[in-house]
């Protein structure tokens, strides 16, 4: 018998297994995770934890997105990345016992799934799966950090801003449109440039068939833009 948390729908587990540390899990790992977590849904805004904050939990984002910061010393926001649907994260600083490296706030609406250290802990002693699984999840996260260092430090600015908005378009080729969930400043500001020159870098894919009316966004031809943003990363990366 299923024992499922409130908030949880069938269609999550859809979403969870897109994700490297349930993705392969069987049927009955996967429950049996889901039925000592918490589902909640967080209005845009909401904190969900602060850096030092001790890192007793870890989250599953079910819906919505989730903006993951550091504070310099003068309190200016860093940001580190943009959790997606199906994404987690703070695993690796639960699994290490130590201290939230970031914040983390919903940029839109969103529902989350939390799972607790003591909760995960007694998952893990119940079935050895999870404890394998967890090691493809960081697995994949080092692999995600090293391509994001890559594009920050190589890849040209249009190619980077075309990068990020594929993660928005459906696969396959054709036309699509999309509405950005959160503002341009929040995009530029993940992607490490300054607000004109993400609009220079914008003004740039149009000769890709990409157009941008204030946050909706549409591409002619993905399979364009797609090779536009996987050419030869040489030139100037400044834009």
């Amino acid at each position: 018998m299923r024992n499922d948390p409130p908030g949880y729908r069938p269609q999550d587990a859809a979403t969870l297994r897109s994700n490297a540390l349930f993705g392969r899990l069987p049927d009955r790992s996967l429950e049996l995770l889901v039925s000592t977590a918490q589902v909640r849904t967080v209005p845009r805004g909401t904190t969900l934890f602060v850096q030092d904050e001790d890192a007793d939990r870890f989250f599953a984002l079910l819906d919505g997105w989730v903006k993951l910061y550091r504070l310099t010393r003068d309190g200016a926001e860093a940001v580190v990345t943009i959790v997606a649907p199906g994404e987690t994260f703070a695993e690796a600083a639960m699994f290490a016992s130590g201290k939230f490296p970031v914040c983390a706030e919903a940029v839109a609406d969103s529902r989350v799934m939390t799972l607790t250290a003591e909760g995960f802990a007694r998952c893990l002693r119940e079935d050895e799966q999870i404890a394998f699984a967890m090691l493809g999840s960081l697995s994949v996260r080092l692999r995600h950090l090293v391509q994001q260092i890559e594009q920050l430090q190589v890849q040209p600015t249009a190619q980077r801003v075309g990068s990020f908005l594929l993660r928005f378009c459906p696969e396959g080729g054709g036309a699509t449109s999309f509405a950005l969930p959160f503002d341009k400043a929040l995009v530029a500001r993940r992607l490490g440039m300054q607000p004109e020159t993400f609009s220079r870098a914008l003004a740039k894919l149009r000769g890709v068939g990409v157009e941008t009316q204030g946050g909706t966004v549409s591409v002619a031809d993905l399979d364009a833009l797609r090779r536009f943003c996987n050419a030869d990363s040489g030139g100037d990366s400044r834009g």
